[in-house]
C-alpha cells in the first residue's frame, strides 16, 4: 500500500479487497521467473505475506463483530510534541525552584546579617550601660569625697544666736587668715572645720568657696568640684560666685569631665552678666580646653 496510512475503511469489503488484490500480486510475484529471488527480496516477500494475513484477521474479525475497521498509523510527532511539553514544563519547575532557592538564599544572608547587626547593638547597649555605671559610680564617690569630714576637735556652736554668729565669724576670719598667710594646709583644715561646724550661715557658702581654693592649690580637684558645688548652690549674688564658677569648670576638666565643665560655664554670662572682664577671660580659656561648642 502507498500514500498516506489508511485511518478507516468504510467497510470490510475494501479491506478484503485489498488484501484480494495483494494476494494476485503475491501469487504473480511467486511465479517461477528465469532470475532467481535473492535472499534480501524473498524476506520482504515474507513480511508481506505476514502482513496480508494480518491485514485477513482483522477483517474476518470485523465481519463477525460489525465494528468498523480503524487502522491507526504510530502518531510519533504526537508523542513527541507531548514529550517536548513534559520536558518544558520540567524546566518551567526546576526554574521555579532555583528561583524559591535563590530567595531563600537571599532572605537566609540577609536574616545573618540582621543578626549580627542585632549583636552589635546588644553589645553597644552594653557598653554603654557599662559606662553610665562607672559614671554614676565615680559621681557617687566624689559626692563622697566632696562631704566635709568630720572634725572631732571643732567646739559645738553656742546656743545663744549672737554669740553663735561672732563665733561663726571669728572662725571665718582665722580660716580667712591663714589662707592669705599662705599656710594652705590650716586653711584647709580650718574652712573644712566651718563648713562642718557652721552649714547653715550666711559665711557657709563662702567658706566652701575658700576650702575648693585650697583644694585646688593641693590638685584634690574632686573634694574641689565638691565645695565650689556646694557654694553656689541657689546661684548667690556675691562678689565671689562668679569666681566659684570658673573655678568649678576648671576642676571639671582636670577630672575629664568637659562636658559638665561646658555646662557650668554656658550659666556664667547668665547668672552673672557683670561678672569682671578677668574673670570672663578665664573663662574663655577654659573653654578652649574643654573644646565647648
Amino acid at each position: 500500500m502507498t500514500g498516506k496510512p489508511l485511518r478507516r475503511l468504510g467497510t470490510a469489503a475494501a479491506i478484503a479487497a485489498v488484501a484480494s488484490a495483494f494476494a494476485v500480486t503475491m501469487a504473480t510475484a511467486q511465479t517461477p521467473m528465469d532470475d532467481p529471488l535473492d535472499a534480501r527480496d524473498a524476506k520482504r516477500l515474507d513480511r508481506m505475506e505476514k502482513v496480508v494475513r494480518e491485514l485477513r484477521d482483522i477483517v474476518f474479525k470485523g465481519q463477525k463483530t460489525g465494528v468498523p475497521v480503524v487502522v491507526e498509523p504510530a502518531d510519533t510527532g504526537s508523542r513527541l510534541d507531548d514529550l517536548s511539553n513534559r520536558l518544558n514544563d520540567l524546566e518551567t519547575t526546576l526554574k521555579r525552584l532555583n528561583g524559591s532557592l535563590d530567595v531563600t538564599t537571599h532572605d537566609l544572608d540577609q536574616a545573618k546579617r540582621d543578626n549580627a547587626a542585632l549583636r552589635a547593638q546588644v553589645k553597644s547597649l552594653n557598653d554603654r550601660l557599662t559606662a553610665d555605671e562607672q559614671k554614676m559610680a565615680e559621681a557617687a564617690q566624689a559626692a563622697q569625697a566632696a562631704a566635709p569630714p568630720p572634725q572631732a576637735a571643732a567646739p559645738p556652736p553656742p546656743a545663744d544666736p549672737k554669740a553663735a554668729a561672732a563665733a561663726a565669724n571669728a572662725d571665718f576670719a582665722k580660716a580667712r587668715q591663714l589662707m592669705l598667710s599662705g599656710d594652705y594646709d590650716s586653711a584647709e583644715q580650718a574652712f573644712s572645720a566651718f563648713v562642718t561646724t557652721y552649714p547653715d550661715t550666711p559665711k557657709s557658702p563662702e567658706a566652701r568657696y575658700w576650702w575648693g581654693k585650697t583644694l585646688s592649690v593641693r590638685g584634690d580637684y574632686v573634694k574641689a568640684a565638691g565645695a565650689y558645688i556646694g557654694s553656689i548652690r541657689g546661684w548667690p549674688q556675691t562678689a565671689w560666685a562668679p569666681d566659684a564658677v570658673v573655678e568649678l569648670a576648671r576642676a571639671l576638666v582636670q577630672l575629664k569631665k568637659a562636658p559638665d565643665a561646658c555646662q557650668a560655664l554656658a550659666e556664667l554670662p547668665r547668672r552673672y552678666p557683670k561678672a569682671a572682664p578677668a574673670i570672663k577671660d578665664r573663662a574663655a580659656n577654659i573653654k578652649l580646653q574643654a573644646k565647648c561648642g
